[in-house]
């Protein structure tokens, strides 16, 4: 691609790289109108752009192997989702050399973090951009956008972005429809139901609702028998008082009950307090205290993923640390710092 100077005369054809005044014809200084940057000039442009003075202009002129910045944003887009029922994305059209995708649905983004790496080193000027890996949305939120910066790139170039570049992106789905929430009870008067309404309105983001509020003892034998109870087809299980060991209440309890906690603790704050088990294929999650705040912490990236239908290991829960710091809870009984 060639860009810079060329005198008016010459530019038929060119693309406008700057907005310019030009003067309608038949000629009447009183009858400007804005030509803007990007337009593909016609003769009837340069006669009004020649009419308002403008001697040269800053264009760009594409070469014969490039490709048009909106082609070459549907193309690499197309190549990335295509398949939008199976990716659960959606295209938006080309406009400015650039192409969002939006998610179909609610549910979490899985994003193959090495193909959009590979895909933005081919040139400076193919680039996508993404939110987070697992980040969650509603339908119609934003998953990507495609920009090619210049008026035409190298069709070379786009055809290596594209190889390989097929479902880079896609929506995982909730997997489940439905999820009980179990918490224990230190003493005779009953918890505030401000922990029940922060995990609803969790889960209500997913389609999913919560089972009728299960009440009990803050022991083994009692929490074993609401897990072999529990109707939902993800079980949380909230705890009076915290579960500080792998062999507190709540795992023993879990393990009481015929399941397996296959991990305890994870390196993000607030969340540590976290474990993750399963029992007779259901998914079951012992909640750290602050997922009684709405705040975001540590639960909600385990949670999301569980609900969206991924196993989660250990090994996954251990590379949440990068990025693990999160926001301090004002209601947390024991802040960080004093």
């Amino acid at each position: 691609m060639k860009f810079g100077s060329l005198p008016t005369l010459r530019a038929e054809g060119a693309i406008l790289a700057h907005s310019m005044q030009a003067i309608q014809s038949p000629y009447d200084m009183c009858l400007t109108y804005k030509i803007a940057k990007g337009t593909v000039l016609t003769k009837q442009h340069v006669q009004d752009l020649l009419a308002n003075d403008h001697a040269s202009l800053t264009v760009a002129r594409l070469d014969v192997n490039d490709v048009a910045e909106d082609f070459a944003a549907q193309t690499l887009a197309q190549a990335i989702i295509p398949d939008e029922h199976h990716a659960g994305l959606r295209l938006s059209g080309a406009g400015a050399g650039r192409v969002n995708l939006y998610a179909t649905g609610c549910g979490i983004v899985d994003i193959d973090q090495a193909a959009v790496a590979r895909i933005n080193a081919v040139n400076p000027m193919i680039t996508i951009a993404t939110v987070p890996p697992w980040h969650r949305v509603d339908a119609d939120g934003m998953v990507a956008t495609i920009k090619i910066i210049a008026y035409g790139v190298p069709q070379d170039d786009l055809n290596k972005a594209c190889d390989g570049a097929a479902y880079a992106l896609r929506l995982r789905a909730p997997h489940y429809v439905s999820a009980t929430l179990i918490e224990t009870v230190i003493g005779q008067d009953a918890p505030s139901d401000k922990g029940r309404r922060a995990m609803a309105a969790r889960v209500q983001r997913f389609g999913m609702m919560l089972s009728d509020r299960v009440l009990v003892p803050h022991r083994e034998e009692e929490l074993a028998a609401a897990i072999l109870a529990a109707p939902g087809e993800v079980v949380f299980i909230l705890t009076g008082s915290a579960t500080s060991d792998p062999l507190d209440v709540a795992p023993q309890a879990l393990r009481r009950a015929g399941g397996k906690v296959t991990r305890f603790g994870m390196p993000v704050d607030p969340g540590n307090l976290l474990f993750l088990g399963c029992f007779g294929g259901k998914p079951m999650i012992g909640l750290p205290g602050c997922a009684r705040s709405v705040a975001l912490n540590g639960a909600d990236w385990v949670l999301e993923r569980v609900i969206c239908g991924l196993d989660l290991g250990a090994d996954d829960i251990a590379a949440m640390g990068v990025g693990g710091l999160l926001k301090e809870i004002p209601t947390r009984p024991m802040p960080r710092r004093g």
